[in-house]
């Protein structure tokens, strides 16, 4: 959907369209739950999550403004939901693998092998993470959100979007290329 069409269909929500709602809702999706599913590290809590979100995104749609992005719009109050509910208890571990087979598997048996070995890795990487970075880097690679709009998002300058994003990635990358070398160490041994 492009972006004239987008404010056509938010103009209809506006006006209380429940099925321009629906449509609206239908197209960010993937990114709605992903994101809660990464940040809450439980299906049921971030179904539950979704469901506040969403009566709260119906009530808020007046504040929503042309030049705003949709989907951060839409992200932000999620975002919103998971910290409100993150205040009310303690969360499990994430089980990213399962987030990722919300955008599909490949077909190929090697191929879901190597994916599934990645994912797990990554799984392990990420939940190493401070939820501050961790909650950058969901937002930025998941949701595919810019700088600003997680800025925006957050509540947060910039600066400090890009710092935690920065330190994430290093801290990943040590994390991920540790794993590797366990894993060429592993491979020389058993040979």
């Amino acid at each position: 959907m492009n972006e004239p069409e987008e404010i056509l269909l938010v103009e209809r929500c506006k006006a209380g369209d429940h099925e321009a709602f629906r449509i609206l809702i239908e197209q960010h999706k993937s990114v709605i739950f992903g994101t809660a599913y990464l940040m809450m590290r439980d299906r049921a809590q971030a179904e539950d999550a979704v469901q506040e979100a969403l009566i709260k995104m119906w009530q808020n749609l007046p504040s929503l403004r042309r030049h705003n992005s949709v989907k951060a719009w839409l992200v932000r109050i999620v975002v919103n939901e998971i910290k409100q509910q993150h205040r009310k208890k303690r969360l499990p571990a994430v089980s990213l693998e399962l987030a990722m087979e919300l955008n599909g598997d490949p077909d190929e048996t090697e191929t879901v092998a190597i994916h599934n070995e990645d994912t797990q890795q990554l799984r392990r990487a990420l939940n190493t993470l401070p939820p501050e970075q961790r909650e950058v880097v969901v937002l930025h690679y998941f949701s595919d959100l810019k700088v600003i709009e997680i800025a925006h998002v957050l509540n947060k300058s910039e600066g400090t979007v890009k710092s935690r994003l920065s330190r994430a990635l290093n801290k990943l990358a040590v994390i991920l290329r540790q794993d590797m070398d366990g894993a060429k160490e592993a491979s020389i041994t058993w040979k």
